[in-house]
């Protein structure tokens, strides 16, 4: 019993309040779904299955769509989109849509969230509760972090790893620490709205996958959380 009260006041307790959904865009057209989503500085990107949907976030419309395989995470890297399609991670250039290299992702067909940041992929193993870091160029594993949640999508913002969890109809967007996986602050979506893929506009908005809703949904990231 003392272990436990002693495990318990080890870890601090994470900070946790209501998502704030600021936005909804979609459903597309033709799409039943949204699994990876992406941001390239100008446009979001969400995957629909069969093809990669760019919207600008002001307006709404619909302004590129890439016919592509695309059932899981999306990312982008300033220049190529990389998309999980099965068993592996496509790169992809988004001004032809042609596919220039492939490499296998380390979940083979299991694999959920993706994003990039500091030169690598970040890639999230949906029900094994695990984040990846692995090498573009081979997809090798370079080190793992565990998550006590199922693992939808991943992002990175200002040096903080957040990434988006879906179980039993309770979903969340929560910031861990990316050494310890321990749980930092956690936003909560309402009861019934998922979280499939995630992405940050490097500033106030996470850009947040609705799964078979088929929407995106902008959530607002809290401004203090770089102050903890």
């Amino acid at each position: 019993m003392s272990s436990n009260n002693k495990t318990s006041k080890s870890r601090p307790q994470p900070t946790v309040r209501p998502a704030e959904i600021v936005r909804e865009y979609g459903p597309f057209a033709d799409a039943t779904q949204v699994a990876g989503v992406t941001y390239d500085g100008q446009r979001v990107w969400a995957a629909t299955g069969a093809r990669l949907v760019a919207f600008d976030p002001a307006s709404g419309e619909t302004t590129r769509t890439l016919n592509t395989a695309c059932d899981a995470g999306t990312a982008f890297d300033g220049k190529y989109l990389y998309q999980i399609a099965e068993s592996r991670i496509d790169k992809i250039d988004p001004a032809t849509g042609k596919v220039l290299a492939s490499i296998p992702s380390p979940g083979h067909g299991n694999d959920s969230g993706l994003t990039w940041a500091e030169g690598s992929l970040w890639v999230g193993q949906h029900r094994d509760r695990k984040i990846h870091q692995i090498n573009p160029e081979t997809g090798a594993v370079v080190r793992t972090i565990e998550s006590n949640r199922f693992v939808t999508g991943v992002t990175w913002v200002d040096g903080e790893l957040w990434h988006g969890t879906w179980e039993a109809e309770e979903s969340d967007i929560r910031r861990i620490d990316p050494q310890s996986g321990a749980v930092l602050e956690r936003l909560e979506m309402p009861h019934g709205i998922g979280v499939s893929g995630l992405e940050s506009d490097g500033a106030d908005l996470f850009y947040a996958g609705g799964g078979k809703s088929g929407k995106v949904r902008a959530v607002r990231r809290p401004r203090n959380s770089t102050e903890h």
